[in-house]
């Protein structure tokens, strides 16, 4: 069975055919500012990318009636449980209006569907997972403010995939087994997952959490709303600051941590005050997950593409080792296999096909 995997990022798309779960092939594509800036808008992005998206099937000798199954990665439409869905006209259209905000991963299930139908085969098309994956406890939804919900997104596709992979390896059963998962990223999402499901997670992309490469986190509220009542910026601009251009950006002008991880090793006490503050708000935020889970935590995970970097895991495990000795490190992420497995699965009848 051969599948491809679609997942758009923000300044990449990442491209992959897999046969019965091996990879054939897998590409990231890297997109320049300079690229994306003359799109109004990520939906005008659409026809770009899959154009290069057929470039690259072809340029790996990959038909299309060649492929059994086509996924993407779901993005930010309405909340959902855990699962693979079958993509429909509702769900096109709740991702290109982005029915929760605007992020890259909303082209995904787009770009999947639409090459599949450009397959003679007529093939479906699938969702793993989606970023709006809502699993909390009812509490936890509670915000402080009547009409607000702390429900947003977050790394779904990726915390599950190495919450599975952990319990795997252990030998262990995901489903009677606690795990904080924290994904770090040019966002970063920490989850407690409770007997296979997600009950509590900030938002990566609701100005919630702590701060990440790019994105600001849980910035105080009334200096906040004092900057936006100011008169000195617009509503994108007041955006960007808080997603884009905030966190360690904010800081150090910069969001390649690997730079960041250079200039601390070179001696800079900024860089480091910056790069260590936001191992910090990671390991708070952790020390929060374990009150949820009533401190009964078998194993901690540190996945996404920061934790590549030494100094960043060793500050967090060094704060969070006395809720949980467990401490694992999965650098990168494993969305694009999960993806595939997903759907699989879900083809061989191992995993129910929901409907969206």
């Amino acid at each position: 069975m051969r599948v491809l995997a679609v997942n758009p990022g923000g300044m990449s798309t990442k491209i992959a055919v897999y046969e019965n779960k091996k990879p054939i092939f897998l590409e990231s594509i890297s997109h320049s500012f300079s690229e994306l800036a003359r799109f109004e808008s990520i939906a005008d992005q659409k026809e770009y990318r899959k154009k290069l998206i057929i470039n690259t099937l072809s340029k790996h000798n990959i038909k299309l009636d060649s492929i059994s199954g086509f996924v993407g990665r779901g993005g930010m439409v309405r909340n959902l449980e855990s699962g693979v869905y079958r993509i429909n006209q509702a769900y096109l259209n709740d991702a290109i209006i982005g029915l929760n905000g605007q992020h890259a991963s909303n082209l995904g299930g787009i770009l999947a569907y639409e090459i599949a139908k450009e397959n003679d085969v007529g093939n479906d098309a699938y969702i793993v997972d989606p970023v709006m994956v809502d699993e909390y406890d009812d509490i936890a939804k509670l915000s402080g403010m009547a009409g607000i919900s702390r429900v947003r997104s977050f790394h779904a596709l990726n915390q599950k995939a190495v919450a599975r992979r952990y319990a795997r390896e252990a030998g262990k059963d995901y489903h009677n087994i606690n795990l904080i998962v924290a994904h770090l990223g040019s966002g970063v999402s920490v989850g407690a997952h409770k007997h296979g499901r997600v009950i509590d997670v900030n938002s990566a992309l609701g100005g919630d959490g702590p701060m990440s490469p790019e994105r600001a986190g849980g910035v105080p509220p009334l200096a906040l709303i004092d900057l936006c009542f100011s008169g000195k910026y617009s509503y994108k601009e007041m955006y960007k600051k808080l997603i884009g251009e905030g966190g360690v950006y904010s800081y150090l002008e910069t969001k390649d941590m690997q730079e960041v991880e250079d200039m601390v090793r070179k001696g800079d006490e900024n860089a480091k005050l910056i790069m260590e503050g936001m191992a910090y708000q990671i390991a708070k935020e952790i020390g929060a997950l374990s009150a949820v889970l009533y401190g009964s935590v078998d194993a901690i995970i540190l996945t996404g593409s920061v934790a590549h970097s030494g100094l960043i895991t060793d500050w967090i495990s060094s704060r969070v080792s006395f809720i949980c000795k467990n401490i694992m490190i999965y650098p990168g992420e494993d969305e694009m296999q999960a993806l595939v497995e997903g759907v699989i699965d879900a083809l061989n009848g191992d995993r129910e096909i929901l409907e969206y």
